[in-house]
């Protein structure tokens, strides 16, 4: 095989015109030119290399140029020294600096078509002609797009580009042995390319792109391969001086060159490149520098987290959507899914990055955040993606940066991307120019991790602010993340988010490509961790009683959905089975921080926890959780809290920045400032409870564990409260404030609270253990509890439960939208109190097939007699398939003999509302009509929509249909569903089987003309229990109206008609109103 070269425009060579023969070519000195005037003239390239070496030659045989593409060669060892020496030469660097730059503005980003198609099967030497094509037409078939500002380079003089290869390797591959040049081709075949200085006179190179064998295949023996050619100048990879490489070469698609999709961890490419004369040489992949960076990298995140971090157990992550806050506001929140509808991400944060993959837009950045309450183990899984990478489970990115967001409020405007990258890391890399110019050419192949969002200010201005010009220039750090989530610096890279939502979205997160929620554990989760907890501890034997002293304790299991609570219980049960004896877990959040810090307490300095406690609620005010040591009032109390693991040095952070264990230790440490200080006034104290918030100054509860801890440290009985952590002369000053928050809570009305509130108010409750105040709070529970849109955690199910059940009392619930687990549902569902409840349909029909599996027939059959769906309103497709369950459900337990009956959920269903719009509304309306015979005593069937159904004529002829079954129906609606005359017949034919039950029909705002309203006036006197007609906004003309009034005149039942209609002219309407007075013209 051939490297295949043209034919010199010009040369020393004499050729006869016509003549096929070839002549020798004279030797004649050059002295005075330079290699740049060498390159440029008409001599030609094999002159050059006798000319350079003619020692080489001195024992070969007189060489010859021939036409015939068999019969050229050239000596590599010449092609080498004659390339060495041109490299000093600065003329000649410059000349190809402006090549570069040529070649970076015309052929960025051009792809060629199957470049790795081997095509020289389908040329034959037949096909090789005298004639050349033009350079001006090869490799530019393809839109070429410009350069992106961060991938140019700042020195072109200095321009590298890397080699590029893909998941299965490509090079350049040229003959083993001499290398030939062509001198012309005919045409240009797909494959070659063809690089030529236009109007330079110099010669054109023809270079062909093929496939390499994979490593495991023996290379053919008439395969492509090199040996020996040296490289270009500031050019790795490159197989000629007159090349560019393989990721400038027009059309040629930027092949992944830092792929590693099919590459195990640390290894380089399989090329099997030799030099000549040498042993074995292996190409490198990248380049020196780079590689070491990336092993230095994957050394960083191997590191597995030691202790309790380390405990791994899948949580569920489940993929979140967003809806407005209010019909009209365009901000939006998170909404609540119901627990059948959640989907669910399998194989975690990398799972979820492995299939981004697939559906991201080419040379885009993708924005992906993960959003979770505080302990749900955000900033784990985004370390276990770290680790995922560095062993080799994620292949599409060759390099992944983890930056904690605590370390980017920093001031100062002196920032450049490389400083966030290598700089604000969990450990601080060290990476040169070559690196980070390496980064900035496959920005798609970087993944960025910028860990605890939330704790970054402003974040809704990163996408108005300004950001910095270029990569390379200093600017703050928030004009770099602006220039991140602009889409501006590193376009294309992947940027994992993880952030705690506190109710509006800010615009960085609410316009994310795809958000995902950590849901926390299961309860089956939840004691799996307690196992795994106990066997890294080296105590298996105590497996058995913590989890039976967890199981005791139904409130703490609940709350082991989340992993830090799970941990805290799990340290405080290790110290309670240590102690011996009967080991008991407290029964409140509260008992449990107290158990832990109880013991901390008693060893550390006098007023070391007042004084952490202080630190920890003044930074809360500030949306802080990290301090400096500088902030501690002396270094005993700071050598103490990090001795008891209160606070430790966050990942990222300099030797002087330190942070709370965990969120709920912060928020738990500050309520027990505000219990223990006398600079928080008694009367302000309420407004830290955020039952009832102020409208001046009101307090944001970004503590969200505050209330709970604050009520259950002042009501709890000091002795085994306030005073276990800082004494009983301390803990006698919260007696005032008992006596001032006492009367806040009785004051309080539960049934005026919203659902949210409600629930803390339940919360702070359970937690004081105050036998009035929990009295008060379960008698004034309204009989109808409606939690709609607001969300249920096991919990909030559980504390509910136990309100319920103290009241004594009969209660209805509407559990819709609340996203409550199964458990919580079944839990619920299976109180005596409560007597009817609504819930997502999916749900409860889940839950009914569950109990039937179980065998728990009684509270199966509690379920379904408690189950209500009055009033249903459809409002999407996925709301009429499940209703369609629902009566399928009801088809299959009618067949069965052990039960009998109709669901009370389907037989009571008595309004029934559909809206789905003019979309959904025509394709899931016959979905609807088979089974509206189904609900016997459906009395209102309102088919009218703000966005208009349009189920038109097709729609009311199946709706028709069903009238004979529907002996209760009162109240039919079918206004703005587009029915013209046709579909008015249809309904006229249908309705004398209403005629015994229907009380109002609307027609309002349709097409009916003349012929659709004389067949409604026929049937109208045997409507016998019509009271009111609405046929207003129709197309009928004064014959229809006059058609309709006097058929009115025979219905004396009929109490109003409303026929108002722009095509009737106003005296007409006014002489029939006038004739009989229960026309409506209004």
């Amino acid at each position: 095989m051939r490297c295949p070269a043209p034919r010199p425009a010009g040369s020393y060579l004499s050729e006869p015109q016509g003549s096929t023969q070839c002549a020798t070519m004279e030797l004649g000195p050059l002295e005075g030119s330079s290699y740049l005037e060498l390159l440029n003239s008409n001599a030609d390239p094999l002159h050059l290399y006798q000319l350079h070496d003619p020692m080489d030659l001195a024992g070969e045989e007189e060489t010859e140029l021939h036409s015939e593409t068999d019969m050229d060669t050239i000596n590599c060892d010449q092609f080498s020294r004659l390339w060495r020496d041109m490299e000093g030469d600065e003329e000649t660097r410059e000349a190809y600096a402006s090549i570069a730059e040529l070649d970076q503005y015309v052929f960025q980003d051009s792809q060629l078509e199957d470049p790795n198609k081997d095509i020289f099967k389908h040329i034959g030497p037949d096909e090789v002609s005298e004639s050349m094509e033009t350079p001006a037409e090869v490799g530019l078939k393809k839109s070429q797009k410009r350069p992106f500002p961060e991938e140019l380079p700042a020195d072109l003089k200095h321009w590298k580009p890397v080699p590029s290869s893909s998941s299965s390797l490509s090079c350049l591959n040229l003959p083993e042995g001499p290398v030939q040049f062509i001198p012309t081709l005919s045409t240009l075949p797909q494959g070659f390319w063809q690089i030529s200085g236009a109007g330079t006179g110099g010669s054109s190179i023809f270079i062909y792109h093929s496939e390499v064998p994979q490593a495991s295949q023996p290379p053919s023996p008439s395969g492509l391969t090199v040996h020996g050619l040296p490289t270009s100048p500031d050019r790795p990879g490159s197989t000629s001086p007159f090349a560019p490489s393989a990721t400038d070469l027009p059309s040629m698609p930027e092949p992944a060159l830092t792929s590693r999709a099919n590459v195990t961890e640390h290894k380089t490419s399989p090329t099997q490149c030799q030099a000549a004369g040498e042993g074995s040489n292996k190409l490198p992949k990248w380049p020196e520098s780079v590689e070491q960076f990336y092993r230095l990298l994957q050394d960083t995140y191997q590191t597995e987290p030691a202790g309790p971090d380390g405990i791994l157990v899948e949580a569920d992550l489940v993929r979140a959507k967003l809806v407005r806050s209010s019909s009209k506001s365009l901000e939006r929140e998170l909404a609540t899914p119901d627990w059948a509808e959640r989907q669910l991400a399998h194989g975690g944060l990398a799972g979820v990055l492995l299939a981004a993959r697939e559906r991201r837009r080419p040379r885009e950045t993708q924005v992906i955040a993960v959003l979770g309450k505080a302990g749900q183990g955000k900033s784990y899984w985004a370390g276990a993606v770290s680790r995922a990478w560095a062993c080799g489970r994620l292949p599409q990115y060759d390099f992944v940066f983890s930056v904690p967001c605590h370390c980017l409020n920093r001031p100062g405007d002196a920032y450049r991307l490389q400083d966030l990258l290598f700089s604000l890391g969990p450990r601080p890399l060290v990476a040169d120019d070559e690196v980070f110019s390496h980064i900035l050419k496959r920005p798609d192949r970087v993944l960025l991790i910028l860990d605890a969002f939330e704790k970054l200010e402003a974040q809704d201005s990163f996408l108005h602010s300004t950001c910095g010009p270029a990569p390379s220039e200093p600017c703050s750090l928030r004009g770099l993340l602006a220039g991140l989530f602009q889409r501006k610096l590193l376009r294309g890279c992947t940027l994992l988010l993880t952030t705690r939502p506190r109710g509006r979205l800010t615009q960085s997160l609410s316009k994310a490509d795809a958000l995902f929620e950590l849901s926390g554990f299961s309860m089956e989760q939840a004691q799996a961790y307690v196992m795994r907890y106990f066997e890294c501890s080296g105590k298996t034997e105590q497996q058995a009683r913590a989890l039976a002293l967890l199981r005791d304790r139904p409130f703490l299991l609940s709350h082991g959905h989340s992993p830090t609570l799970c941990q805290a219980v799990c340290q405080l049960s290790e110290a309670l089975l240590e102690l011996g004896g009967d080991a008991e877990l407290p029964s409140t959040l509260t008992g449990l921080y107290v158990g832990l810090l109880g013991p901390a307490a008693r060893d550390g300095p006098p007023g070391a926890l007042a004084e952490l406690a202080k630190l920890a609620w003044e930074l809360g005010r500030r949306h802080q959780s990290t301090l400096r040591e500088d902030h501690f009032p002396s270094a005993g109390v700071r050598t103490w809290a990090l001795a008891k693991g209160l606070v430790q040095h966050p990942p990222g952070a300099t030797a002087s920045e330190l942070a709370f264990c965990s969120f709920l230790l912060q928020c738990f440490l500050a309520a027990t400032w505000l219990a223990l200080s006398g600079e928080i006034k008694d009367k302000e104290l309420p407004q830290y409870l955020a039952l009832t918030p102020r409208k001046k100054r009101p307090y944001d509860n970004w503590l969200e564990g505050v209330p709970r801890f604050l009520v259950g440290l002042i009501f709890q009985p000091p002795t085994r409260c306030l005073g276990a952590l800082v004494g009983p002369s301390a803990a006698a000053l919260a007696d005032r404030k008992q006596k001032v928050l006492a009367k806040y809570l009785k004051r309080l009305q539960p049934g005026t609270l919203r659902a949210r509130q409600l629930l803390e108010l339940l919360h702070c409750a359970h937690e004081a253990e105050e036998a009035g105040i929990w009295r008060h709070v379960v008698q004034e529970l309204p009989a109808r509890l409606s939690f709609l849109g607001t969300r249920l955690t096991p919990p909030d199910a559980h504390v509910l439960g136990k309100a319920l059940e103290a009241a004594g009392r009969d209660f209805s619930l509407d559990l819709r939208s609340t996203g409550i687990d199964p458990s919580g549902l079944g839990s619920l569902v299976g109180l005596s109190c409560v007597t009817h409840f609504r819930a997502a349909l999916s749900d409860t029909v889940a839950l009914w097939e569950s109990l039937r599996q179980r065998g728990e027939t009684k509270l199966l059959q509690a379920a379904e007699e408690k189950f209500t769906i009055e009033p249903f309103k459809a409002k999407s497709l996925k709301d009429v398939e499940d209703l369609g369950k629902l009566v399928q459900t009801q088809r299959t337990r009618s067949s069965s003999e052990d039960t009998a009956g109709e669901l009370p959920a389907v037989r009571d269903l008595k309004k029934l509302e559909f809206a789905l719009g003019p979309i959904s509304g025509p394709r899931a309306f016959p979905k609807l009509v088979r089974i509206l015979m189904a609900f016997s005593s459906l009395q209102h069937l309102d088919l009218d929509a703000l966005s208009e159904n349009k189920i038109g004529d097709e729609g009311v002829s199946q709706l028709s249909a069903t009238f004979p079954q529907l002996k209760s129906l009162e109240t039919l609606n079918l206004s703005q569903n587009s029915i013209t005359d046709v579909g008015a017949c249809k309904l006229a034919e249908a309705l004398p089987s209403l005629a015994a039950s229907l009380l109002r029909l609307s027609l309002y705002n349709n097409c009916i003309c003349d012929v659709g309203a004389e067949s409604l006036a026929r049937v109208l006197p045997d409507m016998v229990s019509l009271r009111v007609m609405d046929v207003q906004y129709n197309k009928f003309t004064a014959a229809g109206a006059q058609q309709l009034a006097a058929s009115l005149r025979k219905c004396p039942h009929v109490e109003t008609l409303a026929m108002w209609t722009p095509t009737i002219p106003f005296g007409v309407q006014e002489h029939l109103q006038q004739q009989d007075s229960r026309i409506s013209l209004r």
